[in-house]
C-alpha cells in the first residue's frame, strides 16, 4: 500500500480500530498508524496533511 490507496487504507484502519471515531484522531496518530499498518510500504515522509485527511474521510465514510 502506497500513501495514495486512501481507500484500502481506510478500510485496514477500519478493521483494525473498530471502536475508534475516525473524526477523534489526531493526525500525528493517524500517520503512526498508516505506517505500521500491514502491507503499507511507502516512505513516511512521503504523507500530508492532504492526504491524511482524505485517508479520515475515507475511514469515516467506511464507519457509517
Amino acid at each position: 500500500m502506497k500513501w495514495t490507496d486512501t481507500q484500502r487504507i481506510a478500510e485496514e484502519l477500519f478493521d483494525k480500530f473498530p471502536e475508534i471515531d475516525p473524526l477523534t484522531v489526531r493526525f500525528t496518530d493517524l500517520h503512526r498508524w498508516v505506517c505500521e499498518l500491514d502491507g503499507f510500504d511507502d516512505q513516511p515522509e512521503h504523507s500530508g496533511e492532504k492526504i491524511l485527511e482524505a485517508i479520515q474521510m475515507a475511514w469515516i465514510a467506511e464507519a457509517q
